[in-house]
């Protein structure tokens, strides 16, 4: 029982899969800010100091700079 009539719709019995989709090694690269600031017990020391700040300020500030550059980097690699 087919219903053709103009005006009424057809159900297409083709029904798609979804795609496995596949984490680029470029955003791997994300982690790196995470797991550089995940341990604090790693970097919380006084020594060295930079411009009179502790280590463990500094160290959390590069990271802010350095985390976005490597967005921008992988965000510049993704779009191409």
């Amino acid at each position: 029982m087919d219903d053709t009539r103009p005006g009424r719709a057809t159900i297409n019995p083709i029904v798609s899969t979804p795609t496995k989709t596949r984490i680029s090694p470029w955003a791997s690269l994300l982690l790196l800010p995470y797991l550089a600031l995940c341990f604090p017990s790693l970097y919380n020391r006084l020594t060295p100091e930079l411009m009179g700040f502790p280590f463990f300020y500094w160290y959390q500030l590069a990271w802010v700079i350095i985390a976005s550059v490597i967005m921008l980097f992988v965000y510049k690699k993704l779009k191409s």
